[in-house]
Protein backbone atom coordinates (compact mmCIF):
# COMPACT_ATOMS: atom_id res chain seq x y z
CA UNK A 1 0.00 0.00 0.00
CA UNK A 2 2.77 2.42 0.88
CA UNK A 3 5.31 1.44 -1.76
CA UNK A 4 4.58 2.67 -5.23
CA UNK A 5 7.73 1.74 -7.09
CA UNK A 6 7.69 -1.15 -9.50
CA UNK A 7 10.51 -2.78 -7.58
CA UNK A 8 8.58 -2.80 -4.35
CA UNK A 9 5.43 -3.93 -6.14
CA UNK A 10 7.27 -6.91 -7.53
CA UNK A 11 8.55 -7.83 -4.10
CA UNK A 12 5.59 -7.46 -1.76
CA UNK A 13 2.46 -7.00 -3.81
CA UNK A 14 1.30 -10.56 -3.25
CA UNK A 15 1.03 -9.85 0.43
CA UNK A 16 -0.73 -6.54 -0.11
CA UNK A 17 -4.17 -7.90 -0.70
CA UNK A 18 -7.28 -7.35 1.25
CA UNK A 19 -8.51 -10.59 -0.22
CA UNK A 20 -7.34 -13.99 0.90
CA UNK A 21 -7.08 -16.37 -1.98
CA UNK A 22 -5.93 -19.78 -3.10
CA UNK A 23 -5.60 -21.76 0.09
CA UNK A 24 -5.51 -25.44 1.02
CA UNK A 25 -5.89 -28.50 -1.14
CA UNK A 26 -5.67 -27.54 -4.77
CA UNK A 27 -4.35 -24.18 -3.80
CA UNK A 28 -1.01 -23.08 -2.51
CA UNK A 29 -0.78 -23.04 1.24
CA UNK A 30 0.90 -19.98 2.64
CA UNK A 31 0.34 -21.20 6.18
CA UNK A 32 3.19 -23.68 6.26
CA UNK A 33 5.09 -22.16 9.14
CA UNK A 34 6.27 -23.07 12.56
CA UNK A 35 4.44 -25.57 14.69
CA UNK A 36 6.01 -24.18 17.82
CA UNK A 37 7.23 -26.02 20.86
CA UNK A 38 4.47 -27.43 23.02
CA UNK A 39 6.77 -27.32 26.02
CA UNK A 40 8.60 -24.11 25.31
CA UNK A 41 9.22 -22.91 28.80
CA UNK A 42 6.90 -22.26 31.69
CA UNK A 43 4.69 -19.33 32.61
CA UNK A 44 6.87 -16.26 32.90
CA UNK A 45 6.73 -13.51 35.48
CA UNK A 46 5.28 -10.55 33.59
CA UNK A 47 5.80 -8.05 36.38
CA UNK A 48 8.71 -6.47 34.45
CA UNK A 49 6.96 -6.40 31.09
CA UNK A 50 5.31 -3.04 31.60
CA UNK A 51 7.40 -0.04 30.69
CA UNK A 52 7.52 3.43 32.03
CA UNK A 53 5.86 6.16 29.94
CA UNK A 54 9.34 7.46 29.10
CA UNK A 55 10.20 4.35 27.10
CA UNK A 56 10.69 5.48 23.50
CA UNK A 57 12.28 2.55 21.73
CA UNK A 58 11.74 -1.14 20.92
CA UNK A 59 12.86 -3.88 18.57
CA UNK A 60 10.49 -5.36 16.00
CA UNK A 61 11.12 -8.83 14.58
CA UNK A 62 9.63 -9.23 11.09
CA UNK A 63 8.32 -12.67 10.21
CA UNK A 64 9.63 -12.43 6.65
CA UNK A 65 12.85 -11.70 4.75
CA UNK A 66 13.51 -8.05 3.95
CA UNK A 67 16.41 -5.69 3.36
CA UNK A 68 16.77 -3.62 6.53
CA UNK A 69 18.43 -0.25 7.09
CA UNK A 70 17.69 0.91 10.62
CA UNK A 71 18.86 4.42 9.79
CA UNK A 72 16.17 5.03 7.16
CA UNK A 73 14.58 8.46 6.64
CA UNK A 74 11.16 7.32 7.84
CA UNK A 75 12.58 5.77 11.00
CA UNK A 76 14.36 9.04 11.68
CA UNK A 77 11.04 10.84 11.21
CA UNK A 78 9.36 8.44 13.64
CA UNK A 79 12.08 9.12 16.19
CA UNK A 80 12.23 12.90 15.96
CA UNK A 81 8.75 13.96 14.78
CA UNK A 82 5.93 11.44 15.14
CA UNK A 83 5.28 9.29 17.10
CA UNK A 84 8.70 10.09 18.68
CA UNK A 85 9.71 6.45 18.91
CA UNK A 86 12.90 4.67 17.91
CA UNK A 87 11.85 1.46 16.13
CA UNK A 88 14.60 -0.98 15.15
CA UNK A 89 13.83 -3.88 12.82
CA UNK A 90 15.15 -7.40 12.52
CA UNK A 91 14.14 -9.48 9.48
CA UNK A 92 13.83 -13.24 9.36
CA UNK A 93 16.74 -14.94 7.66
CA UNK A 94 16.06 -18.12 5.73
CA UNK A 95 13.16 -20.44 6.42
CA UNK A 96 10.45 -18.88 8.59
CA UNK A 97 9.58 -22.19 10.25
CA UNK A 98 13.15 -22.81 11.32
CA UNK A 99 13.63 -19.22 12.45
CA UNK A 100 10.49 -19.18 14.60
CA UNK A 101 11.18 -22.51 16.23
CA UNK A 102 14.76 -21.50 16.96
CA UNK A 103 13.66 -18.17 18.44
CA UNK A 104 11.00 -19.73 20.67
CA UNK A 105 13.35 -22.44 21.87
CA UNK A 106 16.15 -20.03 22.76
CA UNK A 107 14.27 -17.61 24.99
CA UNK A 108 12.09 -15.75 22.51
CA UNK A 109 12.29 -12.31 20.93
CA UNK A 110 13.18 -9.11 22.77
CA UNK A 111 10.13 -6.88 22.37
CA UNK A 112 7.66 -7.49 19.54
CA UNK A 113 7.24 -9.83 16.57
CA UNK A 114 4.87 -9.50 13.63
CA UNK A 115 3.66 -12.33 11.39
CA UNK A 116 1.08 -12.77 8.71
CA UNK A 117 -2.05 -14.08 10.44
CA UNK A 118 -1.67 -17.81 10.76
CA UNK A 119 -3.31 -20.26 13.14
CA UNK A 120 -0.21 -22.43 13.39
CA UNK A 121 1.96 -19.45 14.34
CA UNK A 122 -0.66 -18.26 16.82
CA UNK A 123 -0.76 -21.67 18.49
CA UNK A 124 3.03 -21.80 18.62
CA UNK A 125 3.25 -18.37 20.24
CA UNK A 126 0.67 -19.23 22.89
CA UNK A 127 2.22 -22.60 23.68
CA UNK A 128 5.64 -21.01 24.12
CA UNK A 129 4.40 -19.02 27.13
CA UNK A 130 6.77 -16.26 26.04
CA UNK A 131 4.12 -13.68 25.12
CA UNK A 132 1.68 -11.62 27.16
CA UNK A 133 -2.11 -11.08 26.89
CA UNK A 134 -3.12 -7.67 25.56
CA UNK A 135 -6.90 -7.36 25.86
CA UNK A 136 -6.80 -4.60 28.49
CA UNK A 137 -4.99 -2.21 26.14
CA UNK A 138 -7.87 -2.19 23.62
CA UNK A 139 -10.10 -0.63 26.24
CA UNK A 140 -8.04 2.43 27.15
CA UNK A 141 -9.42 5.21 24.88
CA UNK A 142 -7.80 7.96 26.94
CA UNK A 143 -4.33 6.47 26.53
CA UNK A 144 -4.54 4.48 23.30
CA UNK A 145 -7.56 5.87 21.41
CA UNK A 146 -6.80 4.18 18.10
CA UNK A 147 -6.34 0.76 19.67
CA UNK A 148 -9.72 1.31 21.28
CA UNK A 149 -11.17 2.21 17.85
CA UNK A 150 -10.34 -1.18 16.30
CA UNK A 151 -13.70 -2.68 15.16
CA UNK A 152 -14.96 -4.84 17.99
CA UNK A 153 -15.81 -7.83 15.79
CA UNK A 154 -12.13 -8.18 14.96
CA UNK A 155 -11.18 -8.27 18.63
CA UNK A 156 -14.01 -10.60 19.61
CA UNK A 157 -12.85 -13.14 17.05
CA UNK A 158 -9.38 -13.12 18.59
CA UNK A 159 -10.40 -13.93 22.16
CA UNK A 160 -9.52 -17.34 23.55
CA UNK A 161 -11.75 -19.33 25.90
CA UNK A 162 -10.62 -17.20 28.84
CA UNK A 163 -11.17 -13.90 27.05
CA UNK A 164 -7.51 -13.20 26.38
CA UNK A 165 -6.24 -11.50 23.23
CA UNK A 166 -2.64 -12.41 22.49
CA UNK A 167 -1.69 -10.06 19.68
CA UNK A 168 -2.26 -6.60 18.22
CA UNK A 169 -4.20 -7.00 14.97
CA UNK A 170 -3.27 -4.93 11.93
CA UNK A 171 -3.81 -4.63 8.19
CA UNK A 172 -7.59 -4.66 8.51
CA UNK A 173 -10.33 -2.61 6.85
CA UNK A 174 -11.39 0.26 9.09
CA UNK A 175 -14.98 -0.20 7.88
CA UNK A 176 -15.89 -3.92 7.80
CA UNK A 177 -19.41 -3.14 6.58
CA UNK A 178 -18.07 -1.55 3.38
CA UNK A 179 -14.73 -3.24 2.78
CA UNK A 180 -12.15 -2.50 0.14
CA UNK A 181 -12.34 -5.23 -2.53
CA UNK A 182 -8.59 -5.60 -2.71
CA UNK A 183 -6.37 -6.84 -5.50
CA UNK A 184 -8.07 -9.33 -7.79
CA UNK A 185 -5.34 -10.93 -9.89
CA UNK A 186 -6.73 -14.37 -10.76
CA UNK A 187 -8.27 -14.80 -14.19
CA UNK A 188 -8.03 -16.13 -17.73
CA UNK A 189 -5.76 -13.89 -19.83
CA UNK A 190 -5.78 -13.52 -23.59
CA UNK A 191 -3.09 -12.10 -25.88
CA UNK A 192 -5.15 -9.66 -27.95
CA UNK A 193 -2.56 -9.58 -30.75
CA UNK A 194 -2.75 -13.36 -31.13
CA UNK A 195 -6.54 -13.26 -30.94
CA UNK A 196 -6.55 -10.85 -33.87
CA UNK A 197 -4.28 -13.15 -35.87
CA UNK A 198 -6.69 -16.07 -35.39
CA UNK A 199 -9.53 -13.99 -36.80
CA UNK A 200 -11.57 -14.43 -33.61
CA UNK A 201 -13.19 -11.87 -31.29
CA UNK A 202 -13.38 -11.68 -27.51
CA UNK A 203 -17.07 -12.61 -27.70
CA UNK A 204 -16.00 -15.93 -29.20
CA UNK A 205 -14.27 -16.80 -25.92
CA UNK A 206 -17.36 -16.67 -23.72
CA UNK A 207 -17.71 -20.46 -23.75
CA UNK A 208 -15.29 -23.29 -23.07
CA UNK A 209 -15.75 -24.51 -26.64
CA UNK A 210 -14.81 -21.08 -27.92
CA UNK A 211 -11.63 -21.12 -25.85
CA UNK A 212 -10.69 -24.54 -27.23
CA UNK A 213 -11.23 -23.29 -30.77
CA UNK A 214 -8.96 -20.33 -30.09
CA UNK A 215 -6.23 -22.56 -28.63
CA UNK A 216 -6.38 -24.84 -31.65
CA UNK A 217 -6.04 -21.92 -34.06
CA UNK A 218 -3.27 -20.36 -32.00
CA UNK A 219 -1.31 -23.62 -32.03
CA UNK A 220 -0.88 -23.20 -35.79
CA UNK A 221 0.80 -19.80 -35.33
CA UNK A 222 4.44 -18.99 -34.62
CA UNK A 223 6.04 -16.56 -32.22
CA UNK A 224 8.49 -13.83 -33.25
CA UNK A 225 11.39 -16.29 -33.22
CA UNK A 226 9.61 -18.66 -35.59
CA UNK A 227 8.73 -21.28 -32.99
CA UNK A 228 5.19 -22.68 -32.77
CA UNK A 229 3.18 -20.85 -30.13
CA UNK A 230 2.40 -22.61 -26.89
CA UNK A 231 -1.41 -22.34 -26.83
CA UNK A 232 -2.01 -22.28 -23.07
CA UNK A 233 0.26 -21.58 -20.12
CA UNK A 234 -0.64 -22.56 -16.55
CA UNK A 235 1.88 -22.06 -13.74
CA UNK A 236 1.05 -25.08 -11.60
CA UNK A 237 3.96 -24.53 -9.23
CA UNK A 238 1.87 -21.63 -7.91
CA UNK A 239 -1.43 -23.51 -8.23
CA UNK A 240 -2.71 -21.40 -11.12
CA UNK A 241 -4.81 -24.37 -12.25
CA UNK A 242 -7.20 -23.13 -9.59
CA UNK A 243 -8.59 -20.66 -12.13
CA UNK A 244 -9.69 -23.60 -14.27
CA UNK A 245 -11.31 -25.23 -11.25
CA UNK A 246 -13.10 -21.95 -10.59
CA UNK A 247 -14.60 -21.90 -14.09
CA UNK A 248 -16.01 -25.34 -13.33
CA UNK A 249 -17.73 -23.99 -10.20
CA UNK A 250 -15.18 -25.06 -7.58
CA UNK A 251 -14.37 -22.43 -4.90
CA UNK A 252 -10.62 -22.19 -4.37
CA UNK A 253 -10.37 -19.38 -1.79
CA UNK A 254 -10.94 -18.91 1.92
CA UNK A 255 -10.57 -15.99 4.29
CA UNK A 256 -7.84 -17.66 6.27
CA UNK A 257 -9.69 -20.93 6.82
CA UNK A 258 -8.11 -24.33 6.37
CA UNK A 259 -9.98 -25.28 3.19
CA UNK A 260 -12.35 -23.73 0.64
CA UNK A 261 -15.91 -25.05 0.55
CA UNK A 262 -19.08 -24.40 -1.43
CA UNK A 263 -22.23 -23.63 0.54
CA UNK A 264 -25.21 -25.53 -0.86
CA UNK A 265 -28.29 -24.68 1.18
CA UNK A 266 -27.59 -25.95 4.68
CA UNK A 267 -24.81 -28.23 3.43
CA UNK A 268 -21.21 -27.72 2.40
CA UNK A 269 -19.41 -29.30 -0.53
CA UNK A 270 -15.67 -29.74 -0.09
CA UNK A 271 -13.48 -29.04 -3.11
CA UNK A 272 -12.31 -32.59 -3.84
CA UNK A 273 -15.91 -33.80 -3.59
CA UNK A 274 -17.22 -31.11 -5.93
CA UNK A 275 -18.22 -32.67 -9.31
CA UNK A 276 -16.58 -29.71 -11.01
CA UNK A 277 -13.20 -30.72 -9.62
CA UNK A 278 -13.07 -33.95 -11.57
CA UNK A 279 -14.65 -32.34 -14.65
CA UNK A 280 -12.01 -29.61 -14.64
CA UNK A 281 -9.21 -32.17 -14.63
CA UNK A 282 -10.89 -34.15 -17.38
CA UNK A 283 -10.86 -30.97 -19.48
CA UNK A 284 -7.22 -30.26 -18.66
CA UNK A 285 -6.32 -33.86 -19.48
CA UNK A 286 -8.04 -33.63 -22.86
CA UNK A 287 -6.24 -30.38 -23.70
CA UNK A 288 -2.92 -31.83 -22.59
CA UNK A 289 -3.32 -34.87 -24.81
CA UNK A 290 -4.23 -32.59 -27.75
CA UNK A 291 -1.07 -30.56 -27.20
CA UNK A 292 -2.96 -27.41 -26.23
CA UNK A 293 -1.39 -26.99 -22.77
CA UNK A 294 2.32 -26.32 -22.33
CA UNK A 295 3.78 -29.80 -21.67
CA UNK A 296 6.13 -28.23 -19.09
CA UNK A 297 3.23 -26.79 -17.04
CA UNK A 298 3.66 -29.38 -14.30
CA UNK A 299 7.42 -28.81 -13.92
CA UNK A 300 8.12 -25.15 -14.78
CA UNK A 301 9.49 -22.84 -12.11
CA UNK A 302 8.84 -19.11 -11.92
CA UNK A 303 11.92 -17.92 -13.79
CA UNK A 304 11.31 -20.25 -16.74
CA UNK A 305 7.58 -19.52 -16.86
CA UNK A 306 8.13 -15.75 -16.82
CA UNK A 307 10.77 -15.97 -19.52
CA UNK A 308 8.30 -17.74 -21.81
CA UNK A 309 5.72 -15.01 -21.19
CA UNK A 310 8.29 -12.25 -21.74
CA UNK A 311 9.42 -13.73 -25.05
CA UNK A 312 5.84 -14.11 -26.29
CA UNK A 313 5.67 -17.91 -26.30
CA UNK A 314 2.05 -18.16 -25.06
CA UNK A 315 -1.24 -17.37 -26.77
CA UNK A 316 -3.16 -17.50 -23.49
CA UNK A 317 -2.44 -17.85 -19.78
CA UNK A 318 -4.58 -18.82 -16.83
CA UNK A 319 -3.67 -17.79 -13.29
CA UNK A 320 -2.55 -14.78 -11.26
CA UNK A 321 -1.01 -11.86 -13.10
CA UNK A 322 1.49 -11.49 -10.25
CA UNK A 323 3.03 -14.73 -11.52
CA UNK A 324 3.54 -13.17 -14.96
CA UNK A 325 5.81 -10.46 -13.50
CA UNK A 326 3.72 -7.37 -14.14
CA UNK A 327 6.81 -5.36 -15.09
CA UNK A 328 6.28 -6.88 -18.56
CA UNK A 329 3.65 -4.22 -19.18
CA UNK A 330 4.41 -1.70 -16.44
CA UNK A 331 7.67 -0.71 -18.09
CA UNK A 332 6.09 -0.08 -21.49
CA UNK A 333 4.70 3.08 -23.08
CA UNK A 334 3.02 1.28 -25.95
CA UNK A 335 2.63 -1.99 -27.88
CA UNK A 336 6.33 -2.77 -28.26
CA UNK A 337 6.46 -6.14 -26.46
CA UNK A 338 4.13 -9.13 -25.94
CA UNK A 339 3.35 -8.05 -22.37
CA UNK A 340 1.40 -5.04 -23.65
CA UNK A 341 -1.23 -7.26 -25.27
CA UNK A 342 -2.30 -9.22 -22.19
CA UNK A 343 -5.90 -8.70 -21.12
CA UNK A 344 -8.12 -10.53 -18.60
CA UNK A 345 -11.35 -12.02 -19.95
CA UNK A 346 -14.41 -13.28 -18.03
CA UNK A 347 -14.41 -16.92 -16.95
CA UNK A 348 -15.76 -18.94 -19.90
CA UNK A 349 -19.18 -20.52 -19.52
CA UNK A 350 -19.06 -24.24 -18.68
CA UNK A 351 -22.13 -26.38 -19.32
CA UNK A 352 -24.01 -27.05 -16.09
CA UNK A 353 -22.14 -24.40 -14.07
CA UNK A 354 -24.33 -21.53 -12.90
CA UNK A 355 -21.80 -19.82 -10.63
CA UNK A 356 -18.02 -19.77 -10.91
CA UNK A 357 -16.06 -20.75 -7.84
CA UNK A 358 -14.62 -17.94 -5.74
CA UNK A 359 -10.97 -17.14 -6.36
CA UNK A 360 -10.91 -14.18 -3.99
CA UNK A 361 -12.65 -13.66 -0.67
CA UNK A 362 -12.91 -10.07 0.51
CA UNK A 363 -11.74 -10.41 4.05
CA UNK A 364 -11.79 -7.16 6.04
CA UNK A 365 -10.43 -8.98 9.09
CA UNK A 366 -6.81 -8.43 10.20
CA UNK A 367 -4.08 -9.91 8.05
CA UNK A 368 -1.20 -9.55 10.52
CA UNK A 369 -0.63 -10.13 14.24
CA UNK A 370 1.99 -8.55 16.46
CA UNK A 371 2.97 -10.50 19.56
CA UNK A 372 4.64 -8.84 22.55
CA UNK A 373 7.23 -10.57 24.65
CA UNK A 374 6.41 -10.97 28.33
CA UNK A 375 9.96 -9.88 29.15
CA UNK A 376 9.94 -6.60 27.21
CA UNK A 377 10.83 -3.39 29.05
CA UNK A 378 9.25 -1.32 26.28
CA UNK A 379 5.58 -2.22 26.29
CA UNK A 380 4.33 1.36 26.31
CA UNK A 381 6.48 2.25 23.30
CA UNK A 382 5.11 -0.69 21.33
CA UNK A 383 1.53 0.23 22.17
CA UNK A 384 2.12 3.89 21.30
CA UNK A 385 3.56 2.94 17.93
CA UNK A 386 0.53 0.83 17.04
CA UNK A 387 -1.79 3.55 18.30
CA UNK A 388 -0.06 5.77 15.73
CA UNK A 389 0.06 3.20 12.92
CA UNK A 390 -3.61 2.29 13.35
CA UNK A 391 -4.98 5.83 13.19
CA UNK A 392 -8.29 5.27 11.34
CA UNK A 393 -7.84 7.60 8.35
CA UNK A 394 -7.69 6.36 4.72
CA UNK A 395 -4.12 7.50 4.12
CA UNK A 396 -2.58 6.13 7.32
CA UNK A 397 -0.73 3.25 5.69
CA UNK A 398 0.74 5.75 3.23
CA UNK A 399 1.84 7.90 6.18
CA UNK A 400 3.42 4.94 7.94
CA UNK A 401 5.27 3.99 4.78
CA UNK A 402 6.34 7.35 3.37
CA UNK A 403 5.72 9.96 6.01
CA UNK A 404 2.96 12.59 6.26
CA UNK A 405 1.46 14.28 3.21
CA UNK A 406 3.61 17.19 2.16
CA UNK A 407 6.95 15.74 3.24
CA UNK A 408 7.95 13.27 0.54
CA UNK A 409 4.62 12.87 -1.24
CA UNK A 410 1.56 15.02 -1.88
CA UNK A 411 -1.85 15.13 -3.50
CA UNK A 412 -1.68 15.66 -7.24
CA UNK A 413 -5.17 17.14 -7.47
CA UNK A 414 -7.20 16.85 -4.28
CA UNK A 415 -7.22 14.81 -1.05
CA UNK A 416 -8.02 11.16 -1.70
CA UNK A 417 -7.42 11.57 -5.40
CA UNK A 418 -4.23 11.09 -7.37
CA UNK A 419 -0.90 11.63 -5.63
CA UNK A 420 2.80 11.76 -6.46
CA UNK A 421 6.21 11.94 -4.83
CA UNK A 422 7.23 15.58 -4.42
CA UNK A 423 10.84 15.07 -3.33
CA UNK A 424 12.92 14.29 -6.47
CA UNK A 425 15.66 12.39 -4.65
CA UNK A 426 13.17 10.40 -2.60
CA UNK A 427 11.20 9.58 -5.76
CA UNK A 428 14.31 8.43 -7.61
CA UNK A 429 15.34 6.02 -4.85
CA UNK A 430 11.78 4.87 -4.14
CA UNK A 431 11.24 4.05 -7.82
CA UNK A 432 14.63 2.40 -8.32
CA UNK A 433 13.47 -1.17 -7.73
CA UNK A 434 16.64 -1.67 -5.67
CA UNK A 435 15.82 -3.04 -2.18
CA UNK A 436 18.99 -1.51 -0.73
CA UNK A 437 18.12 1.97 -2.02
CA UNK A 438 14.50 1.67 -0.90
CA UNK A 439 15.62 0.55 2.56
CA UNK A 440 17.52 3.83 2.91
CA UNK A 441 14.17 5.59 2.77
CA UNK A 442 11.68 3.41 4.62
CA UNK A 443 11.15 0.00 6.22
CA UNK A 444 7.89 -0.14 4.20
CA UNK A 445 6.08 -1.27 7.31
CA UNK A 446 2.56 -1.11 5.87
CA UNK A 447 1.72 -4.38 7.65
CA UNK A 448 1.39 -2.47 10.93
CA UNK A 449 -1.35 -0.16 9.62
CA UNK A 450 -4.86 -0.43 8.17
CA UNK A 451 -6.68 0.34 4.93
CA UNK A 452 -9.95 1.78 3.68
CA UNK A 453 -12.32 1.65 0.73
CA UNK A 454 -12.26 5.47 0.66
CA UNK A 455 -8.79 5.68 -0.88
CA UNK A 456 -6.26 3.17 -2.14
CA UNK A 457 -2.80 4.50 -2.86
CA UNK A 458 -1.78 1.92 -5.46
CA UNK A 459 -4.83 2.69 -7.59
CA UNK A 460 -4.10 6.42 -7.61
CA UNK A 461 -0.32 6.79 -7.73
CA UNK A 462 1.61 8.66 -10.39
CA UNK A 463 2.68 6.49 -13.35
CA UNK A 464 5.93 7.06 -15.24
CA UNK A 465 4.95 4.60 -18.00
CA UNK A 466 1.56 4.10 -19.66
CA UNK A 467 1.73 0.40 -18.89
CA UNK A 468 1.81 1.00 -15.15
CA UNK A 469 -1.89 1.86 -15.20
CA UNK A 470 -2.73 -1.59 -16.55
CA UNK A 471 -2.15 -3.45 -13.27
CA UNK A 472 -4.80 -1.52 -11.33
CA UNK A 473 -7.12 -1.65 -14.33
CA UNK A 474 -6.71 -5.41 -14.57
CA UNK A 475 -7.46 -5.83 -10.87
CA UNK A 476 -10.60 -3.72 -10.97
CA UNK A 477 -11.82 -5.51 -14.10
CA UNK A 478 -11.21 -8.98 -12.63
CA UNK A 479 -13.09 -8.10 -9.45
CA UNK A 480 -16.26 -7.84 -11.56
CA UNK A 481 -15.98 -11.36 -13.07
CA UNK A 482 -18.14 -12.95 -10.37
CA UNK A 483 -15.38 -14.83 -8.53
CA UNK A 484 -15.05 -12.34 -5.66
CA UNK A 485 -17.30 -11.98 -2.61
CA UNK A 486 -17.21 -10.85 1.02
CA UNK A 487 -16.16 -13.41 3.61
CA UNK A 488 -18.64 -15.53 5.52
CA UNK A 489 -18.04 -17.28 8.82
CA UNK A 490 -17.38 -20.61 7.13
CA UNK A 491 -14.55 -19.06 5.11
CA UNK A 492 -12.65 -18.56 8.36
CA UNK A 493 -12.91 -22.02 9.94
CA UNK A 494 -9.50 -22.69 11.46
CA UNK A 495 -7.62 -25.82 12.39
CA UNK A 496 -8.41 -27.21 15.81
CA UNK A 497 -5.34 -27.06 18.03
CA UNK A 498 -3.83 -30.53 18.02
CA UNK A 499 -6.57 -31.76 15.72
CA UNK A 500 -6.76 -33.55 12.39
CA UNK A 501 -6.15 -30.51 10.19
CA UNK A 502 -2.94 -29.66 12.02
CA UNK A 503 -1.84 -33.27 11.69
CA UNK A 504 -2.89 -34.21 8.17
CA UNK A 505 -3.05 -31.00 6.14
CA UNK A 506 0.57 -31.31 4.92
CA UNK A 507 -0.15 -34.83 3.66
CA UNK A 508 -3.39 -33.65 2.05
CA UNK A 509 -1.40 -31.12 0.04
CA UNK A 510 1.22 -33.72 -0.84
CA UNK A 511 -1.44 -36.10 -2.15
CA UNK A 512 -3.02 -33.38 -4.27
CA UNK A 513 0.26 -32.23 -5.80
CA UNK A 514 1.26 -35.80 -6.54
CA UNK A 515 -1.95 -36.69 -8.33
CA UNK A 516 -2.70 -33.43 -10.15
CA UNK A 517 0.18 -34.14 -12.54
CA UNK A 518 -0.94 -37.73 -13.00
CA UNK A 519 -4.52 -36.64 -13.70
CA UNK A 520 -3.46 -34.06 -16.25
CA UNK A 521 -1.03 -36.37 -18.03
CA UNK A 522 -3.12 -39.57 -18.10
CA UNK A 523 -2.77 -41.10 -21.57
CA UNK A 524 -6.47 -41.83 -22.14
CA UNK A 525 -9.89 -41.82 -20.47
CA UNK A 526 -9.43 -45.27 -18.95
CA UNK A 527 -6.12 -44.31 -17.34
CA UNK A 528 -7.64 -41.06 -16.14
CA UNK A 529 -10.40 -43.00 -14.34
CA UNK A 530 -7.84 -45.35 -12.81
CA UNK A 531 -5.77 -42.39 -11.60
CA UNK A 532 -8.87 -40.65 -10.25
CA UNK A 533 -9.79 -43.73 -8.19
CA UNK A 534 -6.24 -43.91 -6.86
CA UNK A 535 -6.40 -40.22 -5.95
CA UNK A 536 -9.66 -40.51 -3.99
CA UNK A 537 -8.32 -43.61 -2.25
CA UNK A 538 -5.13 -41.78 -1.26
CA UNK A 539 -7.20 -38.90 0.11
CA UNK A 540 -8.79 -41.35 2.56
CA UNK A 541 -5.88 -43.62 3.42
CA UNK A 542 -3.07 -41.09 3.54
CA UNK A 543 -4.77 -37.75 4.23
CA UNK A 544 -7.74 -38.94 6.34
CA UNK A 545 -10.13 -36.94 4.17
CA UNK A 546 -13.33 -38.02 5.95
CA UNK A 547 -11.84 -37.20 9.33
CA UNK A 548 -10.78 -33.77 8.11
CA UNK A 549 -14.27 -33.01 6.82
CA UNK A 550 -15.86 -34.12 10.06
CA UNK A 551 -13.56 -31.90 12.13
CA UNK A 552 -14.19 -28.96 9.79
CA UNK A 553 -17.96 -29.40 10.10
CA UNK A 554 -17.71 -29.50 13.90
CA UNK A 555 -15.57 -26.34 13.89
CA UNK A 556 -18.02 -24.61 11.56
CA UNK A 557 -20.96 -25.43 13.83
CA UNK A 558 -19.05 -23.96 16.78
CA UNK A 559 -18.62 -20.69 14.84
CA UNK A 560 -22.28 -20.35 13.94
Amino acid sequence: MNSKSKGVKSTIALALVATISLTAGCSGNNNTVATGNNNAGTEKDTSNSTSTPSSNHFKMWLGWSQTINNNSLIQKYWKTEEPKLDVQFEATQGDVTTALNLKLNTGGFDDAAIFSRNQVIDNAMKRSKLIQPLEQYFDMPDKYPNLAAIPKQYLEQMKDSEGHIWSIPSWFDTNPSDPFPGWSSNAWFIRTDILEKTGMKEDDLKTLNGVETYLEKASALKDDSGKPLLPLGVFMDSNDENMILSAFGVPVATAGGVTPVKKDGDNFIFEYDNPGFKAAYQWMNRLYNKGLIDPEAVTDKAERYREKIKSGRYAMNIGSFWNFNQSLWEQLDGPTSPGWFYKPIPFPKVDGVTQVGETNIINPYPGFDTYISNKTKNLDAILKFYDYALTPVPEQSQIVGDGPEGKYWGWDDQPYGAWKFIDPEYKELRSSGDPVKIAQLSPSFWQSSNYSNKWYAWFTNENTHAGQAKTAEFSQTISKFGATRVAENYDMVLAKAGGAWEKYKPELETVYKEYRAKLMMAENDAKFEKTWNEFTSALETRAHWSELKTEWTDQAMNRS
